[in-house]
């Protein structure tokens, strides 16, 4: 099959394609597929840093990681003298859910490098067989190493083989594994009508010559969200996290106010050298130590990416370039298309010990006007230069930011952790402490604690998040403000807050988990025809005023959340769980006031917590 194609049309239609098309001759071997935002794994690997005192090879600040990177880690302090019982567990839990690369060495580039090489027989000649040295591939030293975990009792021979995986084959050029993904809870709330979440799916990975390799997920899901979750699908006409939805209607059920959604996420990955890592796909990016992220997070809808990962020593680079959409598309009435944008972001981070590590971020949102309402800055495909330079160059109203970082695991029982985000400023008007609206900022302070008072597996997190009015936020509505399908891109707030949150996570046994937080947010509102700086999808152009601005203006409100979530695993990925929310808004307008509570019941297989925290 020969495949042809012309540069400039699929540039023009799909300018992250058109550069990976340039890059896919180059595969060399990959660590992996990535390992889904929200699993157990980034949990543990949290705690084996800070109790190891050891940081792994990868910077644990950018997400998602490699499958065959944490495995590798797990590896690396899976004989350290001070982990405990539930230590050993948590690594064979990372052993199972990535048991593809367990047996795979550190580099496994070359045949050299290689545990078990063969003689394979090539040929004859007069004095014999004729051989060649080789090696086995990667699953084939897997299926061979003891930390490959087996079912005694596979379902029919052929499910459950293992205990992470509902089906997968191995074959020396080729492995997959497809699971089955469920999330369904019912909730009462304290008034109103039954809270239900009912989230059904596949997901897969495989990969292919120990060199490409790749993972996708489906599912299709219909929910009845609490209150305040409606009043900001009302608002932003896109329900957190996901893309296009419409009402649910049932015949067997209640479903008066329900939506009904699908999502999808996938990718590929592979290295092009040695240390340069590339990946292609649609899904999200977490950048950042914390529960939040001032500098890329979670919260918004998938969004399609190109990313490329360089790890050279103690340095670690990554770029991303991502399509983004202007508004959702319940914004976006008729058959229209939806306005795109663009990102453009790099992070820069130095390990200088085992135990501390500083960042440097920059981003860049942009549009370009052409022929259908596209165009890819193809200046900003540089990946090592300064996206201010640029936008300076082209005379530009791209928006943006620049952000610092950093993390030090201190005596080998806490982390504390940071983030300050810059979205403008004038340092005479700093100086001047006037309150100018163009100082805009945002900031993260952060504190691990792991064992608390030397209970094992009692961790706490504290962490403060703020931002100054219109942080994140442009003239530029379609094509600059720092959101994707009308969510913000950082903050679940946006701007004009200040928020305070601790969670304590206790697992007193191998398959119970109890997880509590609490969050408390202060925020200014706006009133009707009002920007008071917390709405990033406002223009900030219609600010209220020039000078005297502060964190908090408008309409004066507070919430506090409380959640406890408890969790039992009756089989590896499989669990019940049980949870109680709460959720207080207190407004100066006294009928913006709101609460609300409920508890609940799930099942949930292959799947992490659903929970809107904001």
């Amino acid at each position: 099959m020969v495949l042809i194609f012309n540069k400039n049309i699929l540039y023009r239609n799909c300018p992250l394609l058109f550069v990976f098309c340039i890059f896919l001759p180059h595969i060399i071997n990959a660590q992996g597929s990535g390992l889904p935002l929200g699993s157990t794994n980034y949990q543990i690997i949290d705690r084996l840093e800070i109790k190891s005192g050891k940081m792994a090879d990868f910077n644990t600040a950018l997400k998602s990681f490699t499958r065959g990177e944490v495995v590798q880690f797990a590896k690396s302090v899976d004989s350290i003298s001070n982990l405990s019982p539930l230590d050993s567990v948590d690594i064979q839990s990372i052993y199972m859910d990535n048991n593809e690369w367990v047996a795979a060495p550190t580099n496994n580039k070359t045949i050299a490098s290689r545990t078990k090489a063969v003689y394979i027989k090539t040929g004859e000649d007069s004095l014999g067989g004729i051989y060649r040295l080789a090696a086995p591939s990667i699953i084939e030293a897997c299926l061979a190493d003891e930390r490959y975990e087996r079912c005694k009792k596979p379902i029919w021979h052929y499910f459950y083989q293992t205990p992470a995986n509902w089906l997968e084959f191995n074959k020396p050029a080729f492995h997959l594994r497809i699971n089955p993904m469920l999330n369904f809870s019912v909730a009462k709330p304290n008034n109103g009508k039954l809270l239900f979440y009912n989230q059904r799916g596949v997901e897969i990975r495989g990969g292919v010559d120990d060199k490409l390799y790749f993972y996708t997920n489906f599912s299709d899901t219909q929910a009845r969200f609490a209150g305040y979750v409606d009043d900001f699908i009302s608002k932003f006409k896109a329900i957190p996290g996901n893309g296009y939805y419409k009402s649910y209607k049932s015949d067997y059920i209640d479903s008066d106010g329900a939506r009904d959604f699908i999502n999808g996420q996938a990718h590929i990955g592979f290295h092009i050298t040695p240390h340069i890592r590339l990946e292609f796909g649609h899904g999200k990016n977490f950048l950042g130590n914390g529960y939040r992220s001032m500098f890329l997070s979670d919260f918004s809808h998938n969004y399609l990416y190109l990313k490329a990962n360089w790890q050279l020593g103690r340095f670690n680079y990554q770029n991303l370039f991502a399509e983004l959409t202007a508004v959702s598309a319940q914004a976006n009435p008729g058959d229209n298309y939806i306005p795109r944008k663009y990102m453009a972001a790099h992070y820069l981070s130095f390990k200088f010990s085992e135990t501390f590590s500083v960042g440097v971020f920059e981003n860049t949102i942009f549009k370009r006007d052409t022929s259908n309402g596209n165009g890819f800055e193809l200046q900003y495909l540089n990946p090592v230069i300064l996206y201010r330079t640029v936008e300076h160059l082209l005379d530009s109203e791209d928006n943006v930011l620049i952000g610092t970082d950093f993390k030090w695991n201190l005596f080998r029982r806490i982390r504390l952790y940071g983030q300050f985000i810059l979205d403008e400023f004038k340092f005479k008007e700093i100086k001047a402490g006037d309150g100018w609206w163009g100082n805009k900022w945002g900031i993260q302070f952060g504190a691990q604690t792991i064992d608390l008072f030397g209970i094992d597996h009692l961790d706490l997190r504290v962490e403060y998040n703020a931002a100054r009015p219109y942080t994140y936020s442009h003239s530029d509505l379609i094509g600059a403000n720092y959101s994707h399908y009308n969510q913000a891109l950082a903050h679940p707030l946006g701007a004009n807050f200040r928020e305070v949150l601790s969670i304590i996570r206790y697992q007193p046994l191998k398959k119970w988990t109890v997880e509590s937080r609490f969050i408390s947010a202060k925020f200014g509102e706006d009133g009707t025809n009002q920007n008071w700086g917390g709405d990033i999808l406002l223009d900030y152009d219609t600010r209220e005023m020039d000078f005297g601005n502060e964190i908090g203006q408008g309409i004066g409100t507070t919430t506090n959340l409380f959640g406890i979530d408890i969790s039992y695993e009756i089989w590896h990925n499989l669990n019940l769980d049980a949870h109680y929310f709460y959720r207080k808004k207190e407004s100066s307008l006294k009928e913006r006031n709101e609460l609300n509570s409920y508890f609940g019941l799930g099942i949930r297989w292959n799947t992490s917590m659903t929970k809107m925290d904001f």
